[in-house]
């Protein structure tokens, strides 16, 4: 019998992606210049910080309002949460006092060489990210896919309960439980708010889990154990309808 997840008030909608990739930042303007994310500090010189931009595709062109950039780094190409933002999301530090404060912080990190700078830089930055992608999540997606589910108030319950426990074996009723919905209106809307029935998405979260843990080394029997398979073979065949190749060991190009 399903636990009654709908009990709980509020469920963390971002864990799970931090937890499969992870999160980086750096003032390297080799990496600011090419394919990674950008972190931008908008403001006037010497003044605080005025807005935050976080630009995931196309081209950053210098300005002088721009304080601070920073290269971010979502743990590969691979990360479905990043594939899911528009290309940009900016928030302005007055509608948020939390993400003015920590942009703060930020900036005279970046601005002065102390020690441990790239650390205190990674943790500030992932902070940051993150209350601009709780930002993203409640202005919800008018495209189907994963941003406008994580949106939902009644589906992200669901995909954060996949993305809790990918090797639980769901199914249509159990989800539809998680949703407080019948199993028909579950499936008919997930599928219109996401883009892709339950059991796609799930198996296409599995695969995403499946293909970072054997970029970390992680041996093809474990990993199928990982993301609910029963044998590594079944998990192989899965894997090559996925991707095109067999699951082997070696590592991600990021």
């Amino acid at each position: 019998m399903i636990e009654n997840l709908m009990a709980i008030q509020k469920v963390d909608r971002l864990s799970a992606f931090f937890g499969v990739f992870e999160l980086s930042a750096s003032l390297d303007p080799a990496l600011t210049a090419d394919s990674h994310a950008r972190l931008l500090v908008i403001g006037p010189l010497g003044g605080p910080a005025e807005k935050i931009v976080l630009r995931l595709r196309g081209e950053t062109h210098p300005a002088p309002s721009i304080l601070v950039t920073a290269a971010v780094d979502f743990g590969g190409v691979h990360n479905p949460l990043m594939n899911a933002l528009p290309d940009q999301v900016s928030v302005e530090t007055n509608d948020a006092p939390a993400l003015r404060d920590t942009t703060a912080a930020f900036v005279a990190e970046a601005l002065d060489s102390r020690c441990g700078r790239s650390a205190a830089l990674n943790r500030l930055c992932e902070v940051i990210v993150l209350l601009l992608l709780r930002s993203a999540i409640d202005r919800g997606a008018a495209r189907p896919g994963l941003l406008a589910g994580l949106s939902h108030p009644a589906l992200h319950r669901v995909l954060v309960a996949m993305h809790d426990a990918p090797a639980r074996a769901w199914n249509a009723e159990d989800l539809a439980s998680v949703a407080g919905m019948s199993r028909s209106h579950f499936m008919a809307l997930f599928r219109k708010v996401v883009g892709a029935t339950p059991q796609a998405y799930l198996t296409g979260w599995r695969m995403t889990i499946a293909r970072r843990s054997l970029s970390k080394g992680v041996r093809v029997k474990a990993v199928a154990r990982q993301v609910g398979f029963g044998s590594a073979a079944a998990f192989s065949r899965a894997y090559v309808r996925e991707f095109g190749e067999w699951p082997s060991l070696k590592p991600l190009k990021q």
